[in-house]
């Protein structure tokens, strides 16, 4: 008696007979339950059939996937696959081209059951259709036939591509190559050519032979998308078999970047992309060797390319390695001493060598001009071509997603990629020039580095999103999204976004502001408590003396007095000099300070930025600062106006404002429901019994 869970209630069909309702015995052997089912409707020889899915995939029935059988499918009885395949096999050698034609019509259709392929090829079946392709002498409709059944046989992965002869290679490749032929005919000739290209590297030699670029270009332009789609298929597996991009297969993709393209073909062009991009992974992710000569040699060749300098065989070992220093520190290398320690870092590793050294060869009056006119500035707005260089790399790197693997979703392709052979080296070539004008743009200084990379990232990522299809049309774009413009559309952007929030929100943002308003207040006030070390210019702009200011615990006093270089952050009791702060009577910024004044016309714009003074004793009195960077100048002229009960009115503390306000607004707007939030901060974890996987920095800096 068969256990309840082996019986499967099904219904059976067959053309010309009521249906049968049987429960199947899943324990039953397979060829028992057909000899029931025959003789339900008195057929003679069950050997010659088989239970066949009626909806869906119409698969065989066989020993291996018959418990995939639920509870309420409908099967068909049909003839066995062995019959089948004996049936087709002498239909397609019939004298009769209407018989061929029906029997390699259904041999496409069934051949995409595998129990059927196996029946089959067992009878060498596809070397008869082999046959039939080398021949030729078929008509179009009953080669499409043919080519259709071959693929679907092939899929099955029962026999190997290799085993193909060339004369079939050939005849297949002449197909896609010859111009008036059926479209049917080429496209199921291009999945075969993918399929070979993909399963051996000598069939891709050969089809890489027989097969023309010029042929397959013109199957892009097509307006049949499925052949579009078969060919840009085929150049993918060539190019990825082939593991370069020749610059023959660049040349397709003219009239694709003039214009849209379809989906499918958007996500071709994609992972065209980043599989030849991915083929510089190899250099990102390898560090310099200090070792390697080669590398070495390199790093030397940028040095002497942007220095003239004296022969360096005259020179001896510590003059000669006194003035390598010298001049790798004026190309902005961090470790002058050691400047192959700047490229450990991976990624971007070995890239940002090949960057920088592309760029010292095939623009050399660009790189020269670059590196001279930093090396010899004296203001601390110099900025270093190497490190902007290994950091525009990543950039780059990032932006390109080198390295990632082709997305299945992803089509954002980028058009220029298209237009040139080195797409990486070219662009950095002109975006290093980019960075140098932003940094300028920006009067930035070595402090403000970080901000001027995400800047100059800014400036690329929205130039690209604009699809420029040349490098030309590219560097015309980059460089007019100047700095200035990248303020105006952040303004934009943020107002735009303002007006996008719902009315709740806005309240819920102007409520918080007093709130958030206060916490910057009392950092500002926390700040100006511990202090700053000022530097006092002499009437020649000499910077001699160092001065310390403070505020008083209880925000009464401002203490300050002259310090010793050696003195990082003195006591409060060593400041003699001190000013109440109830006596101070105004605060005044730039040009308006008596220290400016006095030196009219003999100020930089850098001084003139940092300069601020307080007045007291009823303005008889100043006492005049200049700050050491400008966000010390922020915190300063803030901390102050507090004191003064003034409002705070530095970009700082707005862009800090604005910062906090998203934050606060997006903690606020979590859903939290059912989220137990704790009353207490969390306890703090044990700190790791040793720091091993801590990297000591200090002996790169030596």
């Amino acid at each position: 008696m068969p256990q309840q869970k082996d019986i499967v209630k099904i219904a059976i069909q067959m053309p010309g007979a009521y249906p049968q309702l049987i429960q199947l015995d899943q324990k039953k052997p397979l060829s028992a339950v057909i000899k029931e089912v025959c003789d339900g409707w008195n057929l003679p020889g069950p050997e010659n059939y088989a239970l066949q899915y009626a909806d869906g995939v119409q698969t065989y029935i066989t020993e291996s996937n018959r418990l995939d059988i639920k509870n309420g499918c409908i099967l068909r009885l049909t003839k066995a696959p062995g019959r089948c395949a004996e049936d087709l096999y002498k239909g397609i050698q019939s004298s009769d081209a209407g018989v061929r034609c029906d029997s390699l019509k259904e041999l496409a259709s069934v051949s995409t059951d595998v129990t059927f392929a196996q029946e089959f090829i067992s009878r060498d079946g596809h070397l008869l259709l082999v046959k039939i392709v080398e021949d030729s002498n078929e008509s179009n409709v009953i080669m499409t036939h043919t080519l259709t059944g071959f693929m679907e046989l092939m899929d099955h992965g029962i026999v190997s591509w290799e085993n193909l002869s060339s004369v079939f290679i050939k005849k297949i490749a002449s197909f896609v190559n010859a111009k008036p032929t059926d479209a049917s005919i080429q496209q199921v000739s291009l999945d075969i050519l993918e399929n070979m290209v993909l399963s051996s590297h000598s069939l891709f030699l050969q089809v890489k032979q027989e097969v023309t670029m010029e042929r397959l270009i013109a199957h892009l332009q097509v307006t049949n998308q499925q052949i579009q789609t078969k060919a840009m298929a085929l150049l993918m597996a060539l190019l990825q078999t082939a593991g370069d991009l020749d610059r023959q297969v660049l040349l397709f993709l003219t009239f694709l970047t003039s214009g849209s393209v379809q989906d499918e073909m958007a996500h071709y062009l994609y992972v065209l992309q980043s599989v030849t991009l991915n083929h510089l992974e190899p250099r990102m992710r390898s560090p310099l060797d200090c070792y390697n000569q080669e590398q070495r040699d390199i790093l030397h060749g940028l040095r002497q390319a942007a220095f003239e300098t004296e022969s360096e065989n005259s020179l001896s070992h510590e003059r000669r390695r006194s003035l390598c220093a010298k001049e790798f520190k004026k190309l902005g290398f961090s470790n002058n001493s050691n400047p192959g320690q700047d490229l450990v870092r991976t990624p971007p590793g070995l890239l940002a060598l090949d960057t920088m050294y592309y760029f010292a060869t095939c623009y050399p009056d660009a790189y020269s001009r670059f590196v001279l006119e930093n090396s010899s500035r004296e203001d601390k707005h110099e900025c270093p071509f190497a490190r902007s260089s290994i950091q525009l790399t990543l950039i780059l790197c990032e932006i390109l997603r080198i390295g990632e693997p082709p997305s299945e979703t992803r089509s954002d392709y980028h058009p220029i990629f298209f237009s040139q052979d080195r797409l990486l080296e070219e662009l950095f070539c002109v975006c290093i020039q980019l960075l140098n004008k932003t940094w300028k743009e920006m009067r930035a200084t070595q402090e403000d580095f970080d901000k001027v990379m995400q800047v100059v990232r800014e400036q690329i990522t929205r130039t690209l999103s604009s699809k420029p299809t040349s490098l030309e049309l590219f560097k015309n774009k980059v460089n007019a999204l100047n700095y200035s413009e990248i303020l105006k559309l952040r303004q934009t952007e943020r107002l735009h976004q303002e007006e996008t929030l719902a009315p709740p929100v806005l309240e819920l943002k102007e409520r918080l502001k007093p709130e958030l308003l206060e916490l910057i207040r009392q950092q500002r006030l926390n700040r100006l408590c511990q202090g700053t070390m000022f530097r006092k210019i002499s009437s020649r702009r000499r910077q001699d003396k160092l001065w310390y200011c403070r505020l008083s615990p209880n925000h009464k006093m401002l203490h300050y007095g002259d310090v010793e270089e050696d003195m990082d952050n003195p006591p409060i009791e060593t400041l003699q000099e001190k000013i109440p702060v109830a006596d101070i009577k105004g605060l005044l910024t730039g040009k308006d300070c008596p220290h400016m004044k006095e030196n009219k016309g003999k100020q930089n714009k850098e001084v003139l930025d940092l300069a601020f003074s307080i007045t007291y004793d009823v303005e008889e009195y100043s006492l005049n600062f200049i700050a050491p960077s400008r966000t010390d100048f922020c915190l300063w002229t803030d901390g102050l106006s507090v004191l003064l009960g003034r409002d705070m009115s530095s970009e700082s503390m707005r862009s800090e404002l604005e910062i906090l306000l998203s934050m606060e607004i997006k903690l606020r707007l979590l859903d939290l429901e059912n989220v137990p939030i704790p009353e207490s901060a969390p306890v703090v974890p044990k700190p790791p019994s040793n720091y091993n996987f801590c990297y000591d920095f200090s002996q790169t800096e030596q």
